[in-house]
């Protein structure tokens, strides 16, 4: 079997199951800004750390500027043999016009001639070459640059040195080399990406690697202060665990009687109705009954501040201010111009696998789509992580805010189908008052009543009324009295 080395990246090592094969040959290819160079510095300082020998040879930038981009990242490249061509001048001399030979042939031997007796000198574990558009340059002639590529891979080949050719893909005029990917053992590519509002997306993903069952497809990253953050596209089936079974309460016993009992351990719920319904109230009910019975859960808010949120909280204030200074609950705000679909699923990781969370709440599954509006698949991105979380017994809660207050209902993310149980809140109007009305209208995780509740929210907290029997197209929002008696909470001494 063949050994690894790291990568000096932790999510590209997770991608590659363990690592980079050792002694190969790799090409690290994106376009200008995609972040080729922080990563290459990466990999040789992970070299320095592990007590090997590391060169960066650098056709393209000087030395100065690799110190700027370590400066940045607070690094010391002390570790680092650099060698630096400055110009072709300071290559060949002052006797190169006076060659018989093309001067571009001249300087391709020359340069090679350099790099091989540098290698020799420092004999080096890990080497970065910095890069191949100044070869291309040099050779003029594609074949001429191809075969001098492959006596690089053969020279190297005898030696004990793990190398990463970095391509900047410019005088490619951003197409791929498939010769050149021919003979890499390896090939990464990053990518960045120009969004119409708010920060670049980059991604990467790994286009081949011999011999290594890798995580394909594209990942998400940032760059960062301390290098390149990778985040490995999440596949559930990987993450699964045991986890006990069983329901949970919200602490109302006729929120829970809805459900049933309450949500089943391991399933979504998807909240939804129009603006000021409850939706989110209904979902903090759960996350203090989970903190009262001592379990960290996690709220992901997108679409307002925290203050805004806890001041108008109403009776659950206390609680939630309660439970937030002992640790229990934590809410975090999202920059909704900033995140990645890749970002986001590993924040949720880091809660569920780092914090031990049993619940999460996404507020809002719309704030979620506005976040991201160019991304992808975004659905099928959420059903992998509704399945990662269900896998681990996180009960999670999806608020879905609809179009419209009363009438006919719309929403732009159509997801209902994902979810285990869905709740929907609707207004409808009565004796001249608008009221709330609650139903569950499918749960996966068992049995739960059919009927559609009256729900207040007031200085009482959370009440849910009998079963309104007397109305008929409640869901409507503009139902038919049809009783003789008004069922109304009001009437029957609740308040």
């Amino acid at each position: 079997m063949t050994s690894r080395i790291s990568s000096g990246n932790d999510g590209l090592d997770v991608i590659l199951r363990g690592g980079l094969p050792k002694n190969r040959l790799y090409l690290l290819e994106g376009s200008p800004g995609s972040g080729k160079t922080t990563f290459a510095l990466q990999y040789l300082l992970e070299g320095v750390r592990q007590g090997e020998t590391c060169l960066y040879i650098t056709l393209s930038e000087t030395s100065e500027e690799l110190l700027a981009v370590a400066d940045s990242h607070g690094w010391d490249l002390a570790g680092i043999d650099l060698f630096e061509f400055a110009s072709a001048e300071a290559v060949l001399g002052g006797d190169r016009d006076q060659s018989i030979l093309y001067s571009w042939e001249v300087e391709l031997g020359e340069t090679v001639r350099l790099i091989e007796e540098q290698v020799e000198r420092t004999n080096p574990r890990r080497v970065v070459f910095d890069s191949l558009s100044e070869m291309r340059l040099l050779a003029q002639d594609p074949l001429r640059y191809r075969r001098q590529v492959l006596a690089l891979k053969q020279y190297f080949a005898g030696r004990d040195t793990t190398v990463l050719l970095v391509d900047d893909l410019t005088t490619s005029g951003g197409e791929r080399d498939n010769h050149l990917h021919s003979l890499c053992h390896g090939v990464i590519t990053l990518e960045r990406l120009t969004l119409d509002f708010g920060a670049a997306r980059r991604r990467m993903q790994v286009q081949k690697l011999r011999g290594v069952d890798f995580t394909a497809g594209y990942h998400d990253l940032v760059i960062r202060k301390g290098g390149l953050d990778i985040f490995p596209r999440l596949i559930a089936s990987d993450h699964g665990r045991e986890h006990e079974d069983g329901i949970v309460s919200s602490g109302v016993g006729e929120l829970d009687a809805l459900f049933g009992g309450g949500p089943m351990r391991g399933t979504s719920t998807l909240v939804t109705g129009p603006a000021g319904t409850g939706k989110t109230s209904i979902a903090m009910q759960f996350l203090i009954a989970a903190c009262e019975r001592g379990e960290p859960t996690t709220m992901y808010q997108f679409d307002e501040r925290v203050g805004t949120l806890l001041s108008r909280a109403g009776s659950l204030e206390s609680s939630l201010q309660k439970y937030i200074e002992d640790g229990c609950l934590v809410i975090r705000q999202v920059n909704p111009a900033e995140l990645s679909p890749g970002e986001f699923a590993m924040m949720v990781r880091n809660e569920v696998e780092g914090r031990g969370s049993r619940m999460i709440v996404i507020d809002s599954l719309n704030g979620y789509l506005a976040a991201m509006p160019q991304e992808q698949q975004l659905i099928l991105q959420m059903h992998e992580l509704l399945s990662y979380l269900n896998h681990h017994g996180v009960v999670t809660f999806l608020i879905n805010p609809q179009h419209g207050l009363v009438g006919t209902m719309a929403t732009s993310l159509n997801i209902s189908y994902v979810a285990d149980a869905v709740v929907l809140i609707r207004f409808f109007e009565a004796e001249g008052r608008i009221r709330k009305a609650i139903s569950v209208l499918k749960n996966r995780g068992g049995r739960h009543e059919d009927s559609i509740r009256e729900l207040r929210i007031d200085g009482h907290g959370i009440r849910i009324g009998e079963p309104l029997t007397n109305f008929r197209g409640v869901m409507t929002g503009t139902p038919e009295y049809r009783g003789e008696a008004d069922p109304l909470m009001e009437d029957r001494g609740v308040v």
